[in-house]
């Protein structure tokens, strides 16, 4: 196997990256910067030396406990449930939320041969029961998988009545038509309509 095959078939492995744009990318590589190049490489070989799941939390950091974890001014009432790490990011990006979060580390998935014993529940049991929430907010994915998770989260914290359990809305995207929904979306959209 020659140096660019192997290259080609080593970027083919990432998810979301099939042989076509592997070889793309490995051909835009070979012409690119010797230095950048280089660069690309160090920042491959020590992300996970630099980068680990915060003891708090679980999502991925550079420091412990993460900033998110460690900044005083969020509201430690609330806490969010996201199935993995780069849920934070999005969820943080979009500003609207300055609570905390848990990650799972997946979803509930028989058919993939994950259990719930494969997830972080049992620390999100402590983390509830060691702090004073009181509302949890589950943002797994709406999926079925998600659905799943986000009911064995219901099931699990019952004996906490007072935490209120909340999931976020689902439905029809801002600026979507219509006619190019699925059935699925406008069935989840007209269950969880609210009051204008």
């Amino acid at each position: 196997m020659t140096a660019l095959e192997n290259l080609i078939q080593t970027l083919s492995r990432l998810p979301g990256i099939g042989v076509k744009s592997a070889s793309r990318l490995a051909y835009h590589l070979i012409k690119t910067e010797k230095s950048y190049n280089q660069n690309l490489a160090q920042a491959i070989a020590t992300i996970q030396e630099r980068v680990f799941p915060c003891s708090e939390c679980g999502s991925f950091t550079e420091t412990d406990p993460c900033p998110v974890c460690g900044d005083p001014s969020r509201d430690r009432s609330q806490l969010c449930v996201v199935e993995q790490p780069q849920d934070v990011v999005t969820l943080q990006s979009s500003g609207a939320y300055n609570g905390l979060y848990h990650v799972l580390g997946g979803a509930i998935s028989p058919l993939d041969g994950i259990g719930p014993e494969h997830l972080s529940f049992a620390k999100l049991i402590k983390r509830i029961e060691k702090g004073s929430f009181s509302e949890l907010i589950i943002a797994t994915n709406p999926t079925e998988e998600g659905d799943t998770t986000a009911l064995y989260i219901r099931h699990i914290l019952k004996e906490h009545p007072e935490l209120s359990i909340t999931r976020l809305a689902s439905g029809l995207p801002i600026g979507g038509d219509l006619e190019y929904a699925d059935r699925i979306t406008l069935a989840r959209s007209m269950r969880g309509r609210v009051r204008f």
